[in-house]
């Protein structure tokens, strides 16, 4: 949990501090505060975490200065396992 919450906080301060604007913001803004508070939380929801990385890296993953703290969000994201084959 720890590793998690620590990625979310880092690329919220990268995100926070991006100068630029860019069309999908907002949506990887929202999706950090809902993985914030999952992480907080202590019960994560895997398919959520997924959803919201998914979201996350769909409308910032294209911006190079974030890309550290996106993948350290992806590895934490991944520390959680893989969702069960329906």
């Amino acid at each position: 949990m720890t590793a998690l919450r620590e990625a979310v906080s880092r690329l919220r301060r990268e995100l926070a501090v991006y100068p630029s604007e860019f069309p999908e913001r907002a949506i990887a803004e929202d999706e950090l505060a809902a993985l914030q508070v999952m992480a907080n939380s202590g019960t994560p929801e895997l398919r959520r975490l997924r959803r919201s990385l998914l979201l996350i890296a769909g409308s910032a993953g294209s911006v190079s200065a974030l890309s550290g703290g996106l993948a350290q969000v992806r590895r934490a994201v991944e520390l959680f396992g893989q969702l069960p084959v329906d």
